[in-house]
């Protein structure tokens, strides 16, 4: 799968569009223990195999944030662009829920539906996009979020 292109018009008028799920990503023990290392988070939970194993997950699980964060991998292939984009940036969040925890090991994907598009000037477009991280054979989500981009165009 790869990104869409669409014209400035079709990208203003797309609200309600539901796009493509991404493919399946595994969130794996060495991605968790880089993001660790990384961020300075080394709560047991996450890095600890065996004493995560004696908690209620019953194992390791990734971080909240790394989820959060993989958004981006997963967009790039399902995400509407408009032509001559220059680049596009994230804007934030207007809300963002961690509904269920990731085991190590899991797959994750995007699903997502544009919200509403919100032209700033003949060149830059604001897009919030409802996201939902699905843990695969899983019924709970990993997270909700509404996530903003804003992409600037020639």
């Amino acid at each position: 799968m790869v990104a869409k292109s669409v014209t400035k018009e079709q990208l203003i008028n797309a609200a309600g569009t539901v796009l493509d799920p991404s493919p399946w990503f595994a969130l794996t023990q060495e991605r968790i223990n880089n993001f660790a290392d990384c961020t300075e988070d080394h709560q047991f939970i996450h890095i600890n195999e065996e004493l995560a194993k004696q908690t209620p997950f019953g194992g390791t699980i990734a971080h909240g944030f790394l989820t959060l964060s993989m958004l981006a991998k997963m967009a790039e292939s399902c995400m509407l662009l408009p032509e001559n984009l220059l680049m596009g940036m994230n804007y934030g969040f207007d809300k963002v829920r961690f509904l269920s925890p990731v085991h190590a090991g899991k797959r994750v994907r995007m699903l997502s539906e544009v919200v509403s598009v919100d032209k700033k000037s003949d060149n830059r477009f604001l897009v919030k996009l409802a996201v939902k991280v699905e843990i695969e054979d899983e019924e709970t989500p990993a997270l909700i979020a509404e996530w903003l981009n804003l992409f600037v165009t020639a």
